[in-house]
């Protein structure tokens, strides 16, 4: 039986897919599965039984993924749950950015008690007048989830579109059209676009992608969204463009103190994955991933630990280790297992940065012994008998 805890409310059509050796807990301590959405971890303290976290969505940053990493912690996220809702949300940002819907609206409002508001209408439209996306150029930084459909659609909406993306996945190439001009230098983005979107995550390499040097390479009258992270791009420098008139909009949907009220920044309040639809599939992936872990050892779509699947375990036993990332691990386990008399039928090794992750298919039951003595080799973090 394992317990979980909910951070913050999860979408019941997700929360069903537990089965019955799943239970529900509102006591952090005795749980060993945690789910998530952004509620703040860096503080917090955990249980020591803790096994992995679940994020319902794409970002991170609430997460102290280094820290869990060394309590053998596994953190994972929903890629691409969320990413027709955040797509159409792209789309949106840059209509309201090439026509001024929004001041439209206003005064709208504004003269909602002019009973000459028609025509009214007819003399003030001109002031909200703007530019169609047909034909304009769009620039995507980053071509995963969320990039790449965002590419498709804006193509076909007539868009000319260019990607850049140096760690684009053979599946996400296919998944693009063949009309998109890939670009292998970002440069080309920042020098021939009319909107230039941004959709990777965000790191130290990554931070302030679009600073002042990126602003400056940049077209007069560009549109910047992003929908991203906020720290991908140096705010503070578009705020300066837009007043010098280089930059004609920046659509963010991450609202702070630095750009809150700032003349031709348009905030949306972090709605990007605010669908039912969003939330629903972010539910059911997170759960489906954490269960995935918990029953079979298996990684997918982990931040803090590499990819590891093995299926469904047909030996007698498997066991899990989270170890450091360095040599002869590997040859430790065989070793302690061949000592032991113990065959290993089955066997996957992975590492990603400082750790690595190795799971072992025997021919014999797993045992508290067993499993305390493989804790007790150097370089081990975690040990856990799957089966």
């Amino acid at each position: 039986m394992f317990a979980y805890h909910c951070l913050n409310p999860i979408a019941e059509v997700g929360l069903t897919n537990f089965t019955a050796n799943y239970e529900k807990t509102d006591d952090l301590s005795s749980a060993q599965a945690i789910l998530v959405r952004s509620a703040l971890m860096h503080d917090m303290d955990v249980p020591n039984d803790l096994l992995a976290v679940a994020r319902a969505g794409a970002g991170v940053n609430n997460i102290p993924l280094a820290k869990f990493a060394g309590q053998g912690i596994v953190v994972f996220n929903t890629p691409g749950a969320n990413a027709n809702g955040v797509k159409e949300l792209v789309i949106a940002g840059m209509l309201l950015a090439s026509r001024d819907i929004v001041g439209g609206i206003n005064w709208a409002y504004e003269n909602k008690d002019n009973a000459d508001i028609a025509k009214s209408a007819e003399k003030a439209k001109g002031k909200f007048a703007g530019t169609e996306l047909l034909n304009k150029k769009l620039g995507i930084i980053g071509l995963g989830a969320i990039g790449g459909p965002v590419a498709n659609l804006a193509r076909h909406m007539g868009m000319k579109v260019y990607g850049y993306d140096p760690f684009l996945s053979v599946e996400a190439a296919w998944n693009l059209s063949r009309d998109i001009v890939h670009a292998t230098d970002i440069n080309v983005i920042f020098e021939e676009c009319d909107f230039i979107t941004i959709h990777v995550p965000l790191t130290e390499d990554t931070k302030n992608t679009i600073d002042k040097a990126a602003l400056a390479k940049m077209k007069d009258g560009v549109i910047i969204l992003n929908f991203s992270r906020d720290l991908l791009v140096d705010e503070e420098a578009v705020i300066q463009e837009i007043k010098a008139g280089k930059v004609r909009k920046y659509v963010t949907d991450f609202p702070n103190p630095t750009i809150a009220g700032q003349e031709g920044i348009i905030i949306i309040p972090h709605l990007g994955a605010s669908t039912e639809e969003s939330e629903d599939n972010c539910a059911k992936m997170a759960v489906k991933q954490m269960m995935n872990y918990l029953e079979n050892g298996n990684i997918v779509n982990s931040v803090n630990f590499p990819e590891v699947d093995m299926g469904v375990c047909r030996q007698k036993g498997r066991v899990a280790i989270i170890h450091a990332n360095k040599a002869n691990m590997i040859s430790k386990f065989t070793a302690f297992f061949g000592d032991q008399g113990i065959n290993i039928s089955d066997m996957v090794n992975k590492s990603k940065g400082e750790f690595g992750v190795t799971m072992l298919d025997i021919e014999a039951e797993t045992n508290p012994e067993t499993i305390k003595k493989l804790e007790a080799i150097s370089g081990v973090i975690r040990v856990r008998a799957v089966k």
